[in-house]
């Protein structure tokens, strides 16, 4: 899996700053996430299971939704800038429903549409699952700093358990750091207790929340919601009804 290469300063305040904008702005956008459910702190219950398909609440329609960012150079992004179709997904580190997509999935959308020009990924951190999940997404962030962060995430999501949480305390992201050739470690463990980075992993969690989902992984194919670890027929279906409404 390729990963865009970009450096510290190019990308980190623009798309920090819309983060937050489009958090404090989609309140009432109401698309409400089923799946491994969020705790507010510490693991969740052992056997969770991945949720279905998300409706759009009352409240709001979710064919008004458009939370693509499109910024050229952002690190945790794959795929063209101007792909008719945007994947965002919402995602904790330490979900074992989000290492199912990443393994399973994933690679297998990035060759059939993300490497076509058809598909643009996003990535949006969604921490549920405590501590370990909040420091995991600014070390990935750290990583990405460096042009590692979908390595990072890969690495991460091959050690992740069917069942339960993968342990990332610190010495772990340093370790995978290192086991991915992030160039500059001292750099990397630096930017671990980075105020901006940690913003970053805020301003996504503030989005998500802002918009119901409350369980990971989560999912917009454009303004098509879905929810848990789908079969990749799932996607392919989605993608090609969005690709098709895109011509239109």
């Amino acid at each position: 899996m390729s990963s865009p290469r970009t450096s510290s300063n190019s990308t980190r305040r623009p798309w920090k700053g819309y983060a937050l904008a489009v958090a404090g702005l989609l309140v009432v956008a109401g698309v409400v996430g089923v799946g491994v459910a969020a705790q507010p702190s510490g693991d969740a219950a052992p056997g969770t299971t991945s949720g279905t398909k998300q409706n759009p609440s009352e409240s709001g329609s979710a064919a008004e939704l458009d939370m693509s960012r499109r910024i050229d150079g952002d690190p945790t992004a794959l795929g063209a800038v101007d792909a008719p179709v945007v994947l965002i997904e919402y995602a904790d580190f330490r979900c074992p429903f989000c290492g199912v997509y990443a393994r399973d999935t994933m690679p297998q959308l990035i060759q059939e549409y993300v490497d076509s020009g058809e598909v643009r990924m996003e990535w949006r951190d969604l921490p549920v699952f405590g501590d370990e999940s909040v420091a995991a997404a600014v070390a990935a962030r750290a990583a990405g700093e460096q042009g590692l962060f979908w390595e990072f995430g890969e690495v991460v999501f091959a050690d992740a358990p069917e069942r339960g949480h993968v342990a990332l305390p610190r010495e772990r992201l340093i370790e995978i750091a290192q086991e991915i050739g992030v160039p500059d470690i001292a750099a990397f463990e630096a930017d671990l207790t980075n105020p901006e980075l940690m913003a970053l992993v805020e301003a996504d969690l503030a989005e998500a929340r802002a918009l119901g989902a409350t369980g990971t992984p989560t999912f917009l194919v454009n303004d098509t919601p879905l929810s848990g670890a789908q079969p990749i027929s799932v996607f392919r279906d989605v993608i090609e009804t969005e690709l098709e409404q895109a011509k239109n």
